[in-house]
């Protein structure tokens, strides 16, 4: 419990590189988390120094060519100015864990209605493990940020990656350089219905 509390999105990071045998164990937590039928649909790509520059750089081309075309789309200004400033954590960052699906493809391609069912379990698998990786991460005293603007360069980082599974979104990992206050949640009568 002590880690659920203290858990923080964090977005400045020390330049203290992260030990392999942490982030191991990082993982490790991530795959005891429960997967729908033990699919277990979950990779991590770990990159850190010259790999994350070079992915780093990857994402930002393809931020820029989705800035570019939907630059008349509403709301789009808010959203990739956010994908950008994200771009800028994880330049920060000492390691960024990309999360694939193995089971999924690109959200471009069709697909059929099981397909579909089996994607979503699947992400809620994932979802799962990457929580486990964040609580894990909080224990040894490590900070974390779970992204998904990685959507908006999504062809460009699965080319660089060179995977046709499912770009699910990535794990900013490193020493914290910031303490945040807690963020408003709602109250458990706002969420929650005994019927």
């Amino acid at each position: 419990m002590d880690q659920i509390k203290n858990r923080r999105s964090i977005r400045k990071y020390t330049s203290q590189p992260v030990e392999k045998e942490l982030i191991d164990e990082v993982l490790s937590a991530a795959i005891l988390a429960p997967s729908a039928k033990n699919r277990q649909p979950w990779k991590f790509i770990v990159y850190s120094e010259n790999s994350k520059k070079e992915l780093l750089s990857a994402m930002e081309k393809g931020l820029i060519k989705t800035k570019t075309e939907f630059a008349n789309m509403p709301n789009s200004e808010y959203m990739l100015s956010d994908a950008f400033n994200t771009l800028k954590i994880m330049q920060e960052a000492p390691v960024i864990i990309m999360v694939l699906n193995t089971n999924g493809s690109s959200p471009f391609s069709e697909i059929d209605t099981f397909a579909r069912i089996t994607e979503i379990c699947d992400s809620l698998s994932i979802g799962a493990a990457i929580e486990n990786m964040l609580l894990k991460a909080t224990e040894l005293g490590l900070g974390t940020l779970w992204i998904a603007n990685t959507c908006y360069a999504y062809n460009e980082l699965a080319e660089f990656i060179g995977t046709k599974s499912q770009l699910i979104g990535a794990v900013a990992l490193g020493y914290a350089a910031e303490v945040p206050f807690p963020r408003p949640r709602k109250s458990l009568d706002e969420v929650a219905e005994y019927r």
